[in-house]
């Protein structure tokens, strides 16, 4: 048990973690980012450790996109109201003062920006894969790159509160979950085969707000 223990503590731990930001996460909470930053931050040795270079690379990016995201769930309805305080008159500034403490609302992804994020993916993907095949000793560079790449567009819709963030995660998740099945992490497997069934959850959750706000 203590062989077990002291070979798997680190997998416990960020699982656990993991749990505990899903929950967040599902509630629509700004505490997910504080989470958010401390347990990618443990994530880097996890990865790298298991050869997963890729993601090793991204628990660094997570660390930093938590600190925007919180910025963001917290600042961004204010920063919205100066703006528009800046081009209106004195009665308009007034009423976007008195609504600046609102959260950033969840929204559904502009149709404007679908070309944009598709063509930011794949070029990420196609960067990432060519790192790990070059520079690295990674068996799995294909999926671990595009683990990668839907995460960074993954984060920043979940960023920004677009409903469909949880579509990226859900893809992201089912191979994640394969990757640490493959690479003898079981306990990483198991909390994203949850996080699976848990983004559909959310998806029809933040779907259903959505909706609601729009109303």
């Amino acid at each position: 048990m203590t062989d077990f223990l002291s070979t798997h503590w680190l997998d416990i731990v960020t699982t656990i973690l993991g749990l505990i930001y899903l929950v967040l996460e599902y509630r629509a909470s700004i505490a997910l980012w504080v989470v958010g930053i401390v347990m990618p931050a443990m994530d880097i040795y996890l990865y790298w450790s298991h050869g997963l270079y890729g993601d090793a690379g991204m628990a660094v990016y997570y660390t930093l996109a938590a600190i925007y995201g919180y910025a963001v769930w917290k600042f961004g309805a204010k920063w919205k109201a100066m703006i528009k305080r800046k081009g209106s008159d004195k009665k308009e500034g007034a009423s976007a003062v008195s609504s600046s403490s609102e959260d950033l609302p969840i929204t559904f992804f502009p149709r404007r920006l679908i070309l944009r994020t598709l063509v930011f993916f794949f070029l990420a993907w196609a960067a990432t894969y060519y790192v790990l095949v070059a520079y690295t000793n990674s068996t799995v560079p294909l999926l671990d790159a595009f683990t990668n790449a839907l995460s960074f567009v993954g984060l920043w819709a979940l960023a920004r509160k677009y409903v469909e963030q949880w579509l990226f995660w859900i893809a992201v998740d089912v191979v994640c979950c394969y990757l640490y099945v493959v690479k003898g992490i079981p306990f990483k497997a198991g909390l994203y085969g949850l996080y699976v069934v848990i983004a559909v959850m959310g998806y029809w959750k933040w779907k259903g707000l959505a909706k609601k706000a729009q109303v």
